[in-house]
């Protein structure tokens, strides 16, 4: 290794001609010595089965003890293979420390134990997953640790079955490519609930806000929350800016059927100026600080709570008092009808917040098909029995002719860009641009032998990229290769460059993507 050098002399002796002095220097054993320190680092990483209960309620109990023997097995041999130290400090719980270079090595084969686990077959009806978290960078042994702990967090906040290595400020992320199994037992949410209004009635009032651009969901789940505020007798805001078309419907009911709606309703300039330390700043259906309606009063107080089922990325908001992350939940709506379900022996809400609620539900399961589980029937059944109508929640989707046939357009023009994904374009900037692309991605998914689709329309001045997918294809991925992020089954993106240029950039990001992994199908 030499690091080379260069001077420059105008000229030597009675020579007018300019020369250059190339030079190297051997930085061979500096190199090596920097090899060295770096591969004998500290490196931690710590392990949770993060399907522990589930796991254990589908094996006989006969098999439990010959299951997670062989799971402990497993993680030690892996330990072992890369002359690492393994403890097991509760039942579903490890910690494994070896050298950087080791871990260097789990990377470069994309963390086989994830697949490991997966194989063993004890009796169990559900595959063992796990959650990683790794990290070689920090100042001392504890703050490794620190980090890997925050990785491991960043893991399940994703969903599981994956691996999380931070080193410096940056995040990699390995596996994550399966459906995140639903969690049957609710005490989360109801410790949640409980937590939460306490929170509530500890602050001197609630701003409630959901994502910029918002969806049925993040409208519903904040409407829900507003109720919950008012169990308490606290003053409540919703922050929103302006009214969206993929909100339009519910949002003009709610300006005339709902209670002192200009009240509760203000923009971000109002709530800035109304927010205080002792307020309590409750983020729904979102949980990237970026992405807020109204990042600013994130700011002003440290009392945070997000409500979330999109899978955690890596610019996540920190610090957060309550950070309810659920990937497996259908919905924010179906979280929040939970946590109010739990706050009240008597739950009672306006018709009109359990239709938005609903309504949240059915956008975001795409009307009960996707990511729906037994919990998301058991949140309509109680909005049922508040006084949803399914009827006014159908009315709430209907559009009007324009949209109609901007969508039958895109779907009829778009492109088959390799085997089984779609992607089509908008080039055309209307205000309901962004609603359009995401309708024409869902029916993209109609056509027999797509898996996978991608709808990319003008919005203001930005390309939007709507993604959604059967499930063998995680959109989610791909997506996060150029900054977005979602679900496995429904994402999105943004991007600041012409439209060919994002076509080229999203086909680069699914290349990259099916380089990494052929065979993207999960376990339901």
């Amino acid at each position: 290794h030499f690091r080379f050098f260069a001077n420059y002399f105008d000229k030597i002796g009675e020579s007018e001609e300019e020369v250059i002095l190339l030079y190297g220097v051997d930085r061979t054993s500096e190199y090596n010595l920097a090899k060295t320190y770096s591969d004998e680092g500290l490196a931690i990483l710590v392990i949770y089965q993060d399907n522990y209960d589930e796991v254990k309620n589908s094996t006989d109990e006969a098999l439990r003890p010959i299951l997670f023997a062989e799971i402990d097995s497993v993680i030690s041999s892996f330990a072992k293979k890369h002359q690492g130290y393994a403890r097991k400090y509760e039942q579903d719980k490890y910690l494994l420390i070896m050298n950087n270079k080791e871990l260097n090595n789990i990377i470069e084969s994309k963390f086989s134990l994830l697949d490991d686990i997966k194989e063993i077959n004890k009796g169990s009806n559900i595959p063992a997953t796990l959650s990683i978290g790794a990290s070689s960078d920090g100042e001392n042994p504890l703050d490794i640790y620190q980090k890997a702990r925050t990785s491991v967090d960043i893991a399940l906040g994703r969903g599981g079955d994956q691996a999380v290595v931070k080193k410096g400020e940056d995040l990699s992320y390995f596996g994550g490519k399966n459906k995140a199994l639903e969690k049957r037992n609710k005490v989360k949410a109801r410790v949640i609930s409980h937590a939460l209004k306490q929170l509530i009635d500890q602050s001197s009032d609630v701003f409630i806000m959901g994502h910029r651009n918002p969806d049925m969901d993040a409208l519903g789940a904040g409407l829900g929350i507003l109720e919950a505020v008012k169990l308490q007798d606290k003053k409540g805001y919703i922050v929103l800016n302006e009214s969206v078309p993929a909100i339009d419907n519910i949002y003009n009911r709610l300006k005339n059927e709902y209670e002192d709606f200009d009240k509760t309703f203000i923009d971000s300039d109002t709530a800035i100026s109304r927010c205080s330390q002792g307020s309590l700043v409750i983020v729904v259906d979102n949980h990237r600080k970026n992405s807020c309606e109204c990042p600013e009063l994130l700011d002003i107080t440290n009392k945070i709570v997000l409500i979330d089922h999109h899978r955690r990325g890596s610019d996540y908001i920190k610090d957060a008092m309550i950070a309810y992350i659920a990937p497996y939940a259908s919905s924010a709506s179906e979280m929040v009808t939970e946590i109010l379900f739990y706050m009240t022996d008597k739950l009672d809400i306006p018709p009109i917040v359990a239709e938005a609620l609903l309504a949240g539900i059915t956008v975001d399961t795409k009307n009960f098909y996707y990511q729906t589980g037994v919990r998301t029937f058991e949140a309509a059944s109680i909005l049922k029995r508040q006084g949803a109508d399914s009827l006014e929640v159908k009315q709430l989707f209907r559009d009007d002719a324009f949209t109609v046939r901007s969508v039958s357009q895109i779907v009829a023009n778009s492109k088959t860009y390799k085997e089984g994904i779609a992607i089509g374009t908008n080039e055309e900037e209307v205000e309901e641009s962004i609603l359009i692309a995401a309708q024409a991605a869902d029916n993209l998914l109609n056509i027999i032998g797509t898996e996978a689709s991608f709808v990319l329309t003008k919005a203001k001045g930005k390309i939007h990229i709507s993604g959604r997918s059967l499930g063998k294809i995680s959109v989610q991925l791909i997506l996060e290769k150029i900054g977005g992020g979602g679900h496995l089954t429904s994402a999105g993106a943004q991007l600041d460059m012409s439209m060919e240029d994002a076509v080229k950039t999203l086909e680069a990001a699914i290349d990259s993507y099916l380089e990494e992994d052929k065979d993207e199908s999960y376990i339901d």
